[in-house]
């Protein structure tokens, strides 16, 4: 097996699984237990007017993901590249990868999402507040 741009890519995404599981997990953790909003849909660092109101959404998000990518590393560091059926079975290296690679792009494409729906853009002038 020779070393190429191939093998260095998969072994980026493995190892770049560790953190993402434990970060969307951690996320998951404070929505859902600590009740902490802080993280919730933010723009710019802002979280929305109503972040109670997207925290089961992003928090499910968070777990839904995290969940994926720890089922992803437990397969291959349990059960190897090539797959026992247990259960459907622990994905072969071209499955694996997809999914964790579908994972990561479908994280980051819904939480755009979800940013553009707590932070509507609003068009048009701004409207003068009583103080001006």
């Amino acid at each position: 097996m020779a070393f190429d741009v191939s093998i260095l890519l998969t072994w980026i995404l493995f190892l770049a699984l560790f953190p993402m599981a434990f970060f969307w997990l951690r996320r998951a953790w404070r929505i859902f237990i600590k009740k902490n909003y802080s993280e919730v849909a933010t723009k710019k660092g802002l979280p929305p007017a109503n972040p109670k109101k997207w925290a089961p959404v992003v928090g499910l998000l968070n777990l839904i993901c995290g969940a994926v990518a720890t089922w992803i590393i437990l397969g291959i560091l349990l059960w190897g590249f090539a797959g026992i059926n247990l259960f459907g079975g622990v994905p072969d290296f071209k499955t694996w990868n997809a999914y964790g690679g579908m994972t990561i792009v479908g994280k980051i494409m819904a939480d755009i999402i979800i940013r553009f729906q707590a932070h509507p853009i609003t068009f048009g002038r701004k409207k003068n507040t009583a103080s001006e």
